[in-house]
């Protein structure tokens, strides 16, 4: 997603060699200009140098006029005379496209995101082109909202979150880490954010018992939003034909959309996102007490899929069990099992979860998902007792886990360097040991001249791990 601006080569090479694809703005967003003959004549030679430029990239996917403008413009926001309306047109609906008629004549056209084709005709129109979605967030609407829309492309939606402490220190003193303070504020562009913040944490949190455990939260909230809504939209392939969250990364340290934030350290978000925007992933949708679960396959092949479905209090005590398989056709969705937990859960809905965990054709366990049955801020958690211990390979380490009970949104640091974890903000639901691994080469020092880790040992000391029960 360009965003309204040209990224730099290199950022399209790694696409190419990534296989991804790259939806790319022109330089425009939520603005209006005056097509005067001198500012044509030198946009013309803009659009000819960038088009020039990225267009023999496999990643770029299509080219888009602008960002929000057709649909503001089609409002009246930030119109001051007719002429802009008029312009408007001009600049998208026949320079563009005649400037890509001749350079790159292979590659599509979208006029204007959101935009249903152009000449302003109803550009949010769920049922046509492309949606920005933003009632949850700036709307304050709960995260089932995104359930009653059924957008063909929904290519802007998102969450915001504070980044890590340790982000936050390097812009702050201590007497600034409150998030009302004029420094938090400052590095806040979203009016009101915070405040929206506080709110959605009181919907489905308790209130946190600092300000380290209050950047957590916000980052789990964030995660779990974008994944509701792509969960809900990739079930319904085939009307909805895809999803991208709003944003990957940061121009500066702040509260944002991103993440990952302006020093490269992956939120929860960037977590939980290689799960549900697996190419084949597994979900479950909860209805009151009603679990259903379903198996999304975004791949060209039949995929087989082994489905454990489980019950279990807190304290790992099976009240229910099914297993099913099921082969996926390409580009398929399948609904795998529902069940209706009332009589199970009854009187102890606030001390159990259910898990489906998703198995390969070689029994590999490729992920797994759990739901609860209330908000999050009810359940009866106890202090989890996580035994952990590290062994070190050449060139990795493996932290190897166990709990003896539910432990949710497991989040694993370094006290003074960073790193990136093979997985990070996952549920312990059994007293099996779970392994997370950590490659030697994705671990970053916070200061030049940290002594580096040398050992599993000395890893070790280095871990801290949170939960959500750790928070209050």
């Amino acid at each position: 997603w360009g965003g309204g601006y040209y990224p730099e080569d290199w950022f399209f090479d790694l696409c190419d060699e990534l296989g991804l694809m790259v939806w790319q703005d022109f330089m425009f967003a939520c603005a209006v200009y005056d097509l005067t003959p001198d500012f044509e004549a030198n946009i013309r030679e803009e659009f000819i140098d960038n088009v020039k430029r990225l267009r023999h990239h496999a990643s770029l996917g299509l080219w888009c006029g602008n960002n929000e403008m057709e649909m503001f413009v089609k409002q009246g926001e930030w119109v001051t005379k007719p002429s802009e309306v008029r312009d408007y047109l001009f600049m998208y609906e026949r320079v563009i496209p005649e400037i890509l008629k001749k350079y790159d004549p292979e590659t599509f056209y979208w006029p204007a995101s959101p935009s249903s084709g152009g000449c302003f005709d109803d550009p949010s129109d769920p049922n046509r082109g492309d949606v920005h979605y933003w009632d949850v967030w700036h709307g304050q609407k709960p995260f089932s909202d995104y359930q009653k829309y059924y957008f063909r492309f929904c290519s802007e939606f998102g969450f915001q979150s504070f980044p890590s402490l340790k982000t936050v220190k390097t812009f702050t003193k201590e007497e600034d880490r409150n998030i009302f303070s004029e420094v938090m504020e400052s590095h806040q562009k979203n009016h009101d954010a915070n405040s929206k913040l506080i709110t959605y944490i009181a919907k489905y949190f308790l209130f946190p018992k600092d300000m380290e455990s209050l950047m957590y939260l916000t980052q789990i909230l964030q995660a779990l939003s974008v994944k509701y809504g792509v969960e809900h939209f990739r079930r319904n392939r085939g009307v909805c034909m895809g999803a991208l969250y709003w944003q990957l990364n940061d121009c500066w340290p702040g509260a944002s959309f991103s993440s990952i934030d302006y020093f490269g350290r992956w939120k929860a978000l960037q977590y939980m996102s290689k799960n549900f925007f697996a190419p084949i992933a597994g979900s479950i949708l909860l209805d009151g007490n009603v679990a259903t679960i379903y198996v999304q396959n975004e791949t060209r092949d039949i995929e087989p899929r082994r489905v454990k479905i489980s019950l279990q209090t807190f304290d790992f005590r099976l009240l229910h069990e099914a297993e099913v398989s099921v082969e996926i056709m390409p580009g398929g969705v399948e609904l795998v099992y529902s069940i209706d937990y009332t009589e199970y859960i009854k009187g102890i809905e606030n001390r159990v979860f259910m898990e489906a965990t998703f198995y390969d054709e070689e029994d590999n366990v490729v992920s797994n998902e759990i739901e609860v049955f209330v908000p999050y801020k009810r359940l009866a958690l106890e202090n989890s007792s996580i035994s952990y211990s590290v062994i070190e390979l050449p060139d990795e380490y493996v932290i190897r886990m166990m709990s003896g009970g539910f432990a949710a949104f497991v989040e694993l640091d370094l006290r003074q360097a960073d790193a990136v974890f093979s997985e990070n903000y996952f549920h312990l639901t059994s007293k099996r040991e779970k392994a997370v691994r950590l490659k030697k080469s994705d671990i970053r020092y916070l200061n030049v001249g940290t002594p580096e880790i040398q050992n599993g040992y000395e890893l070790e000391q280095q871990l801290v791990i949170r939960t959500l029960r750790d928070t209050y």
